[in-house]
């Protein structure tokens, strides 16, 4: 499928938006509102992995 890009301002886009019907708006705010979980949850997870980059953490490297 060939990707499309739209020049479009942010100011256009919302005006698209809140033509929507009630619950289609409201089916594309609870998908953003999973990305924006699943965004937070993934930076959040980053910096978990940050410590198996510090010295001396290299026993998860280590062959059976």
């Amino acid at each position: 499928m060939p990707k499309v890009t739209l020049d479009m301002s942010m100011e256009e886009i919302k005006d698209l938006v809140f033509q929507l019907p009630p619950r289609e708006l409201l089916t594309l705010v609870d998908t953003f509102d999973e990305r924006a979980e699943t965004i937070a949850m993934m930076t959040l997870a980053e910096t978990g992995f940050r410590e198996w980059l510090e010295e001396g953490e290299d026993i998860y490297d280590a062959e059976a």
